[in-house]
């Protein structure tokens, strides 16, 4: 196809394509597709080799949010039945993040549901980040705690954080569609002050919701405008007791090409697939592989992924590689001009995301990866009611709906992860 090689001609010398040309992926038929994820897996290859950087998420706070995110098991009035807690005390979260790091996770996110952290909170997070970073001297720490206000972007990365994840989630013009209790401009705002304080920015999407092609490209694109390093790209994961419980739209096909898109309006950025990726892509997540150059490892937010183990194994039997802890991330222009050094990627996880896909309130994460087991003397934890059941849609072809599990292990529990 003429545009593919257009597309990939352009991903190599890092050149914008038109967005006509990204609209066009996403309207490739299955006949095409795996020319599309052959073409885009040049550009990844061409930046990335053949590395899969590996994060992991410890949820620091669960649930209690009160934004009205749609999509997110954690909102305002959500009748998900999911694990309720406080925050994690600094040991606590340091040993979660263990789990991970032993598994060959070299990014530790640190989500936490709510509008945004409070001075108070963000001492919190500064001493769970020097208690990880005691414990794992290599590792990158990224927070994702939701709208920061003045100086609390500066005060992270004064306490060692490398990153920061707040994503933009879905186009501007149906961004009032999605959540009432902040805006679009909101979430820019958060990313801008993260960059101007030299922290790495991360900031993604969530497909699956009911949006347009136009809506998908509109928010990639305002993505690239915004340079983040890391664009971790989320799919629904529909919980019941949600707004959007009954949005099943997506097929692994449709899920592999706005993966691709991504890759070549973002082509020398780290793209992450995040939550929602065994729900929706199932048995064809390998093909992923070819398009994003990092994934999260085991559990998410609020819902269950696949064994840490299995991604491990998906990775080798790909064709691919763990990133190294002291392997560079980013393509050296982008680190070099960033001048960051080890703040050079960023979370990201759509659990709301970002970092995650399943329920993280502003924090930006949809449900994103696994936590691991909190020590002894966890706050007393509430779960939340259960709703009525609510049906799933009336499901497209390829479709399967019902995928949903909540996540009972892990952090805020006194079960191991799954990592």
């Amino acid at each position: 196809m003429d545009l593919l090689t257009t597309l990939v001609d352009k991903g190599l010398r890092r050149e914008l394509p038109t967005r006509d040309e990204a609209l066009a992926v996403l309207a490739t038929s299955d006949d095409e597709l795996l020319g599309v994820v052959a073409a885009a897996g040049k550009v990844r290859r061409q930046w990335f080799g053949r590395r899969v950087k590996l994060n992991y998420l410890v949820n620091l706070k669960s649930g209690l949010c009160p934004e009205d995110c749609s999509y997110c098991s954690q909102r305002l009035g959500s009748q998900a039945d999911i694990l309720k807690y406080t925050w994690l005390k600094p040991d606590e979260a340091a040993s979660a993040a263990r789990a991970g790091v032993a598994g060959g996770a070299k990014r530790v996110c640190l989500v936490a549901s709510g509008r945004g952290p409070t001075d108070r909170d963000v001492d919190r997070v500064s001493k769970t980040i020097a208690a990880i970073k005691d414990q794992n001297d290599d590792v990158e720490v990224c927070a994702c705690l939701g709208l920061l206000s003045g100086g609390q972007a500066e005060r992270l990365r004064a306490a060692g954080a490398d990153a920061y994840n707040h994503n933009l989630n879905t186009s501007e013009s149906t961004y009032g569609d999605i959540t009432t209790t902040h805006t679009y401009a909101d979430r820019v705002d958060t990313v801008r002050q993260v960059q101007a304080a030299g922290l790495s920015a991360c900031s993604g999407l969530i497909a699956g919701m009911g949006e347009t092609d136009a809506d998908l490209v509109d928010v990639v694109f305002g993505l690239r405008e915004l340079d983040p390093d890391s664009v971790p790209v989320n799919f629904l994961i529909p919980f019941e007791g949600t707004p959007l419980a009954k949005e099943w739209n997506l097929t692994p096909q449709r899920c592999l090409r706005i993966l691709a898109m991504v890759r070549f309006v973002c082509p020398d950025v780290e793209v992450r697939l995040a939550g929602g990726r065994e729900v929706h892509l199932r048995t064809m997540q390998p093909l992923a592989l070819h398009l994003v150059n990092s994934i999260f490892l085991g559990d998410y937010l609020t819902s269950e992924g696949q064994a840490g183990q299995a991604d491990l194994d998906m990775i080798a039997d790909a064709g691919f590689e763990v990133e190294g802890a002291g392997t560079r991330t980013l393509p050296a222009h982008r680190a070099d001009a960033a001048g960051c050094g080890s703040h050079e990627s960023a979370c990201g996880t759509h659990e709301d995301g970002g970092c995650g896909s399943a329920g993280g309130g502003v924090c930006g994460g949809h449900e994103t990866a696994a936590a691991a087991p909190a020590a002894q003397g966890v706050p007393e934890r509430e779960t939340v009611p259960a709703g009525e059941p609510v049906a799933a849609g009336e499901p497209g072809p390829g479709v399967r709906a019902g995928l949903v599990a909540v996540r009972r292990r892990g952090a805020g529990t006194d079960l191991p992860p799954n990592a």
